[in-house]
């Protein structure tokens, strides 16, 4: 497995994860097990709204549709299509893997409130540019999703590489 890719350390794991948190995960979780069947990086994302409405979810596609912005978050939020700002609000977007810094961006500029990672051992994206943005930062810290990531980057870590923007090793 590869270290982290940025100077910063993993956060630890939330204390206290809202009890809907882990369900839903699942949603998210779903989708990076599909996306690994189809041979793409296993990274999937979930939006939850305030009330606590799934409104879409989404895998990164890189992959299966060669393209440079598929992520498990930006597919998501595609699929979920056109949303008035007070949709966002007080929305959870849920991620298998530390969000990079584009997709934490589009979680800043649509004004969703909360991240909840699976786990960021296997990459730390854009966690502090985030808290600095106020959006709450949870790492449920799930073996599942490590997992994932490990069986795939040691099957293809050239295309891992290429999807956080380093050159091979």
């Amino acid at each position: 497995m590869h270290p982290p890719t940025t100077p910063f350390a993993p956060t630890a794991p939330a204390a206290h994860p809202l009890a809907s948190d882990l369900e839903n995960m699942q949603h998210a979780l779903a989708q990076a097990r599909l996306g690994a069947s189809e041979g793409g990086v296993p990274i999937g994302g979930a939006l939850v709204d305030k009330e606590g409405k799934l409104l879409g979810v989404g895998r990164n596609k890189r992959v299966q549709e060669k393209s440079a912005i598929l992520h498990g978050e930006t597919d998501c939020l595609n699929n979920i299509g056109r949303l008035p700002a007070s949709k966002y609000a007080g929305a959870t977007i849920y991620t298998t893997l530390s969000p990079c810094t584009m997709c934490s961006g589009a979680v800043v500029l649509f004004g969703i409130s909360r991240v909840v990672m699976g786990e960021n051992s296997t990459f730390v994206g854009g966690e502090d540019f985030l808290k600095s943005r106020g959006v709450e930062v949870v790492n449920l810290d799930l073996v599942e999703c490590k997992q994932l990531m490990k069986d795939f980057i040691d099957k293809y870590p050239e295309i891992w590489n290429e999807d956080i923007g380093e050159e091979d090793t």
